[in-house]
């Protein structure tokens, strides 16, 4: 087994010469999606439980690290959206501590995969299965938004999607006006900016309208929530608001606080609870990164190395825990602003992680005067593109009906219970789907004499023809076909002409039939097998067998071979 590849998105950028001209493409880049980082991260952590810092200690450890050891030239790494589903129940029951663990759990399942050479397994995800999960999450991520949106008093934290619902609506009364203000400038600049500017991103100057109107509205004597009330940090004995504006700190996750403010006790019973989850945040990673790749290799014509990418996203979700960071992967939408940006190489995901650092040093004090609201209104956004509800409505048109019974059950249970479930039943439910249309695909019919090419066929020769592969779910019905001809028979042909494979239930059903045969006295002569069906045979005990079992290569030495033993036998 070859060992994937580190280094693999530098060597490639070093093979097409880099010069000036891409230096100036990875500044450009690293300084545009730096900025869009920013507020996401710290929306983000705030999304799955954690303070927001620990969404830009994130980018500031994993994105680099990630970047350099990784597969892809062009992913762009970090908190994102499609794991807040995940994330935020594991916070809620193992506190921050637990959080860490899972996810260097989940880097070293990574690494695994990687090692394991099953980069290429994940292209074999149907996409109605992504679909649907990812409209899923959406829609989780926008309800979950809600009640910072509208400045909402939620009572408890409701476990289930429907109990959320509950608890939103009864939670109406107390809408802060504010906070609807300023989710709602928010949005509105989040949606009409890439229209009237699209060259610069939109994700800061909405941000900044809606800090804006939240510091007017203050004035006024309306309140609106922001950052530095609901978050805070102590330093020198002294409590702050809103995020420190130091460096991480190393400190393993099991010493960290965990869903009762205590310590969490490392213990195997702990990390086989914590196994599942993270087995799951792997298997999103390892899907949302390897997507995210193929999207930039679609954009500039470049090819990416998937099991070092996977390698790369392991060893940034392994390390960065250990300096604060949650969970990593590639962002589609940073990834794709950042080929937009003109980057050429790893070197704008690092620049990119440099801008975050310098926010955290020396802008940390202002971010304590960020509205919640506007913060929810960003995730609003991410939580609509990522739901791609256009697209998913045109999917549901023109696809084929088993397409959209896959995609309609992911995005039930990702929303109604959670994606791990939505994507275990999915993949069954499609690959079901694709065993059915297979075995359609194979078919057993029998050669009529009345043919030119079969005019000189006696009626004790039965010739049959299957087409399509043998396996479990057709082998059956196309096998059991060859019992069914007229009595007087006494040598059968099987042309294997149109069989490009066989599987175990197949030979066992071969076997079954020679047996049959082999009771009433009837040849069986196999017609036009392929060399790998052949060894197959062979090594299945099935290869020739004077007077009971025969292999020609084409019909008409079976037709011919067929007439010589009737002729013997008279």
């Amino acid at each position: 087994m070859s060992i994937p590849p580190l280094f693999a998105a530098w060597r490639d950028a070093w093979r097409h010469g880099y010069g000036a001209h891409a230096l100036r493409g990875d500044i450009t880049a690293g300084l545009t999606v730096g900025i869009i980082a920013i507020p996401l991260a710290m929306a983000l952590a705030i999304a799955v439980g954690v303070p927001p810092q620990h969404g830009l200690y994130t980018v500031l450890l994993a994105s680099p690290l990630i970047a350099l050891t990784g597969g892809s030239r062009f992913n762009v790494s970090g908190p994102t959206a499609a794991f807040v589903v995940i994330l935020l129940p594991i916070t809620q029951q193992y506190g921050l501590g637990g959080l860490l663990l899972c996810t260097m759990l989940a880097g070293v399942i990574l690494i695994a995969l990687g090692l394991l050479q099953a980069g290429r397994l994940i292209a074999f995800v149907p996409y109605p299965v992504i679909l649907g999960f990812t409209a899923g999450i959406g829609i989780v991520i926008a309800t979950l938004q809600i009640k910072d949106a509208l400045g909402l008093a939620v009572a408890g934290h409701p476990e289930h999607y429907l109990g959320q619902l509950a608890a939103l609506g009864a939670a109406l009364p107390s809408l802060q006006p504010g906070d609807t203000l300023v989710a709602a400038l928010t949005l509105a600049i989040l949606i009409l900016w890439p229209r009237l500017v699209p060259k610069i991103p939109g994700h800061l100057i909405a941000l900044l309208g809606g800090t804006a109107l939240a510091l007017a509205l203050e004035a006024g004597g309306i309140s609106v929530a922001t950052l530095g009330e609901r978050f805070s940090y102590t330093l020198d004995g002294v409590e702050h608001p809103g995020i420190p504006p130091l460096l991480p700190e190393f400190a393993w996750p099991w010493l960290l606080p965990g869903a009762d403010g205590q310590p969490l006790v490392l213990s195997f019973e702990l990390l086989h609870q914590l196994l599942a989850p993270a087995f799951a945040i792997a298997m999103l990673g390892a899907i949302e990164s390897l997507l995210c790749a193929v999207v930039a290799d679609g954009m500039t014509g470049t090819t990416h190395q998937p099991n070092g990418e996977l390698i790369g996203q392991g060893l940034g979700n392994l390390v960065a825990p250990l300096f604060g960071g949650i969970t990593a992967t590639a962002a589609i939408a940073r990834t794709a602003a950042n080929v937009r940006a003109g980057a050429f190489s790893p070197l704008a995901a690092i620049i990119h992680a440099g801008v975050v650092l310098v926010a955290v040093l020396w802008l940390a004090p202002w971010f304590s005067h960020l509205p919640m609201a506007a913060l929810a209104a960003l995730l609003l956004m991410v939580a609509w593109n990522m739901s791609e509800a256009p697209h998913v409505a045109h999917t549901l048109r023109i696809a084929p009906r088993s397409d959209v019974l896959v995609l309609l059950t992911c995005l039930l249970l990702t929303v109604l219970f959670d994606m791990v479930l939505a994507v275990g039943v999915g993949l069954l439910l499609a690959a079901g789907l694709f065993i059915k249309r297979m075995s359609e695909l194979t078919d057993t019919s029998q050669v009529s004499p009345a043919t030119d090419e079969l005019s000189a066929l006696p009626p004790e020769i039965a010739a049959f023809s299957i087409r399509g592969p043998l396996f479990f779910g057709a082998a059956d019905k196309a096998l059991n076909a060859l019992r069914r001809f007229n009595p007087e028979v006494r040598v059968v042909i099987v042309d294997l002409s149109n069989v490009p494979l066989l599987d175990m239930t197949a030979l066992a059903i071969i076997e079954s039939v020679i047996k049959d045969y082999r009771r009433r006295g009837i040849v069986l002569i196999f017609s036009g097998a392929s060399p790998r069906l052949r060894l197959k045979l062979r090594r299945a005990g099935f290869g020739q067998q004077p007077g009971q079992l025969l292999h020609v290569h084409n019909f008409e030495r079976a037709r011919s071979k067929a007439n010589r033993l009737l002729a013997c036998t008279d």
